[in-house]
């Protein structure tokens, strides 16, 4: 009997279908020479500090630092993940083959993984590999599966995060709770969230430093077009006094007016953050929302793989494209005609180097029936974005108009569109920036001709420089997106070009947790760094912590892991060595600061806080050496 394992029921349903595994059962499916089950994403986590040691049951900087000898995995608590399990392992224990229909990616692999190794699997076991859950590609998954150990160094990727996200998040967050925490309150520390939270604190440390300046700026109205002095603005008014009244009475002369012909092409597909940017953009969802309901598309097969990072697809997806676009214009008929054939292959959709585990979010054809107002609405942007990357570029005419009055230069620009292009697919939903749809409508100038000239209404209004704006969940996942512009070190710089601060996935989860934690709060649509979130933050003395630069050194590693480049056990020593030089720097600090407690939650992720300070608060050994020890998973 071959045993399948998805990571959803819903999953093993589909699978179960295709495969004709027909006959229900108890925490699985039957039928056709195999049975399907499934987990409910994790099924096992990794230890506790205190089912290591029984010493690090007890908070007490003594303990510092924890590092197991060997990390160890067990079961989640819950009835019904144990009795899921129980049924998962007696299918194990007769199968003749297991097949791991787990997501494709780090995560995916490592939740099956898991669950096989504390089931105690010992048959082979093969990996379906699929972008989406339509029939023709589970089939086509199913007819290519290969053995597991191809997939080897994704396994051990996904275990060295794991394990290193323990290891820095257990650690630190007890020394920090323990040295700076205030009673009974819990100091979260992680190797996202810290850093995501320092980019929300920095900016309002931007924005309450900010001294706004005011400046005047010199307008006239000439044929019902808005001329801006070309000078710049006026730092004093009464400089912009004396140029006003040096043009009060004279009339306005055009110089020149130039035309030139643009374009702009279609924007590229989505990938889960581009997706979570646009929904909060348009519709106000959180990440998480965006996420979840993204996932419920794809399990109902009507859109591909979601937890993605590239917005290309695969040059063999490329002969599909015309069977799918056809399918979804069914439900979009109205743009069937603006569809540009034969299908282009342009590199900003489909470049293979730019694809690893999975390629971008694509509808996959199903006619969609029976949605919610957020599925249909988070189906509709992805089909639109798949239709318009098919259709042509939108061309516009931009108009430059340069004129005087007197000696003061001014200058207005315009643009008219000529052909909407790929913009038709948008033509009849709301804009994500209204006002900038408004101005961009306004920028229509009238026919102006050189020497024309005539009255006009001068105007010199004062105005002031503005602080910089607090992010939002869409600039903020953007931020988390692009982090390393923040990052100074080249190399460094170059893998979070990659991958960022989190994975696409992980995002929606570490804005989430910051939120539950007390650290920053939602001002409407804007983020807030709480006053807990801002003297954590001022509280931290590691750069390497709450910068970037901690999880570009891993997301590098973790790709050279991934690719059979690097020593996962190598990974674990270096971060060892870090996290003493972390916890010796804190133990040397002798200020006793307390972290402001404003709505800090009391459960960390780490449990209860049951502390020991050895009295005076100060750590009973100022030094603390690493044992040599073996932290690799299980075979």
């Amino acid at each position: 009997m071959k045993v399948c394992i998805a990571e959803k029921p819903s999953v093993a349903q589909e699978i179960a279908r295709v495969i004709g595994a027909t006959r229900r059962c108890e925490g699985y499916f039957e039928g056709n020479g195999y049975q399907v089950t499934w987990t409910f994403g994790h099924l096992c986590r990794l230890k506790s500090p205190e089912e290591y040691d029984d010493n690090w049951k007890r908070w007490s900087l003594s303990t510092l630092p924890m590092i197991p000898d060997c990390f160890g995995i067990r079961l989640i608590d819950g009835a019904s993940i144990r009795k899921q399990f129980n049924t998962i392992k007696k299918l194990f224990s007769s199968a003749d083959c297991i097949i791991n229909c787990g997501d494709a990616g780090q995560e995916g692999e490592l939740i099956q993984r898991w669950v096989m190794q504390l089931a105690k699997a010992k048959c082979p076991v093969k990996r379906l590999w699929i972008s989406s859950l339509t029939e023709e590609s589970i089939r086509n998954g199913l007819s290519q599966l290969k053995d597991q150990k191809h997939y080897d160094n994704l396994y051990q990727a996904g275990f060295s995060r794991a394990s290193g996200d323990w290891l820095l998040g257990m650690n630190a967050t007890r020394l920090y709770t323990l040295c700076y925490g205030g009673s009974g309150m819990v100091l979260s520390i992680g190797r996202v969230q810290t850093p995501t939270l320092a980019l929300i604190v920095n900016r309002q440390k931007e924005i309450d430093t900010f001294k706004p300046e005011p400046y005047w700026q010199l307008t006239t109205l000439y044929r019902n077009a808005v001329f801006h002095a070309m000078d710049g603005n006026f730092t004093t008014k009464a400089s912009g006094e004396q140029a006003l009244a040096a043009i009060v009475g004279k009339p306005l002369v055009i110089d020149s007016v130039t035309q030139k012909r643009g374009s702009e092409a279609p924007p590229q597909l989505y990938d889960l953050t581009s997706l979570q940017v646009d929904c909060n953009k348009r519709f106000g969802y959180s990440a998480e929302t965006t996420l979840s309901t993204i996932q419920s598309l794809y399990e109902k097969k009507l859109t591909t793989y979601p937890r993605v990072d590239t917005r290309y697809l695969s040059d063999d997806i490329y002969p599909k494209c015309q069977g799918i676009l056809n399918d979804v214009l069914a439900t979009y008929q109205q743009y069937r005609n603006n569809v540009c054939y034969p299908l282009a292959r342009s590199k900003r959709v489909f470049d293979s180097t730019k694809v690893t585990d999975h390629h971008a979010i694509i509808p996959t054809g199903k006619t969609p029936h029976s949605l919610t107002e957020k599925e249909q609405e988070v189906y509709d942007l992805i089909a639109r974005r798949f239709i318009a990357v098919f259709c042509g570029d939108c061309t516009f005419l931009s108009t430059t108009v340069t004129a005087h009055v007197g000696k003061v230069p001014f200058k207005t620009t315009g643009k008219e569109i000529k052909e909407w292009g790929w913009r038709i697919a948008y033509a009849n939903i709301k804009d994500v920036d209204e006002k900038e749809a408004d101005q961009e409508k306004a920028t229509i100038l009238p026919a102006f001709r050189k020497g024309e000239s005539g009255s006009h209404t001068p105007k010199l209004t004062e105005k002031w420089t503005t602080a910089p704006k607090r992010y939002t969940e869409a600039t903020l996942l953007q931020a988390m997106e692009t982090a390393g512009k923040f990052v100074e070190d080249e190399e460094l710089r170059a893998a979070l070009k990659q991958n960022g601060i989190g994975r696409p996935s992980s995002r929606a989860s570490i804005i989430e947790t910051l939120f539950k934690r007390g650290y920053i709060i939602r001002d409407k649509k804007a983020i807030a760094p709480t006053a807990t979130g801002m003297s954590l933050i001022d509280t931290i003395k590691s750069d390497l912590l709450k910068s970037c630069e901690l999880t570009g050194m891993w997301e590098k590693k973790l790709r050279q892991i991934e690719r059979g480049e690097y020593d996962a056990e190598k990974f674990i020593n270096e971060l060892k060595r870090q996290l003493i030089a972390i916890i010796n720097e804190v133990k040397d600090d002798n200020s006793r600061k307390v972290v402001s407690a404003s709505s800090c939650s009391k459960d960390g992720a780490t449990g209860k806080r049951k502390t020991s300070r050895s009295g005076s608060g100060k750590s009973p050994s100022r030094k603390s050496t690493a044992k040599k020890t073996k932290t690799f998973p299980p075979k």
